[in-house]
């Protein structure tokens, strides 16, 4: 699809990852950016539209969607770490907040703004993934477990909103450069490589990105018989 000119909307759109697809979109073109934060006063840049959204709040959702009935690209990108929750041990409180902004967080949002992409012509939707959709990790279970639930509706969004033209593009990344991988000193992407892939998948109707070499090659796994190494 066609991003220069498009109106587009990006959840968490604050800072790390979120900021670099404002940030893309701006550059490529985009007539108009919506910058969804839960604290619209935490978005700096002067050439966007910020807009409250808390993903886990439906009045927040609606609100938005009657406020940016205009968007022809919705980026859900807010998400947590859930660091609390360990995998033998503890509470699930953070687990419980994952699954609410990774998972339904996101599905909240598409419900809202598919018909809005339907009466703007199609459009695209985008979903910010993980290699942690395919790969569990004892480390962060709660994470990989709300990444997998949402690759799976990414891929149910995919089939139903294909009637009405919208293009469905998940976004698979392992560490970037953000706050949320902080604590690690593996190899990461930049947050600005993540988005350009996006914008040259929207530009070449390109259903998925595999942002990195870790990504892909654990995507490449999946028909491996499991081992728990990937």
């Amino acid at each position: 699809m066609e991003i220069k000119e498009s109106v587009a909307l990006v959840t968490g759109a604050n800072r790390g990852i979120g900021r670099a697809f404002v940030r893309a979109l701006v550059d490529h073109g985009a007539a108009k950016v919506y910058a969804g934060a839960r604290d619209p006063a935490t978005i700096v840049d002067k050439d966007v539209i910020p807009l409250q959204l808390d993903v886990t709040s439906p009045a927040d959702v609606t609100a938005a969607a009657a406020a940016a009935g205009d968007v022809t690209i919705v980026i859900n990108n807010a998400g947590v770490d859930a660091p609390g929750t360990k995998l033998l041990a503890g509470t699930f409180d953070d687990a419980h907040q994952a699954m609410e902004i990774n998972y339904f967080g996101t599905w909240a949002v598409s419900r809202a703004f598919a018909p809005i992409l339907a009466r703007n012509g199609g459009g695209a939707l985008v979903n910010m993934l993980s290699l942690a959709s395919w790969a569990g990790r004892p480390q962060f279970p709660a994470y990989a477990a709300s990444k997998a639930a949402e690759w799976s509706l990414t891929q149910s969004l995919r089939a139903g909103l294909r009637d009405q033209g919208t293009l469905v593009v998940g976004v698979h990344a392992g560490f970037v450069e953000t706050d949320l991988s902080s604590w690690t000193d593996a190899p990461k992407i930049t947050a600005a490589s993540v988005a350009e892939q996006t914008m040259q998948a929207l530009a070449n109707d390109s259903a998925e990105v595999l942002a990195d070499e870790r990504t892909r090659q654990v995507k490449a796994a999946l028909s491996q018989p499991p081992d728990g190494s990937h």
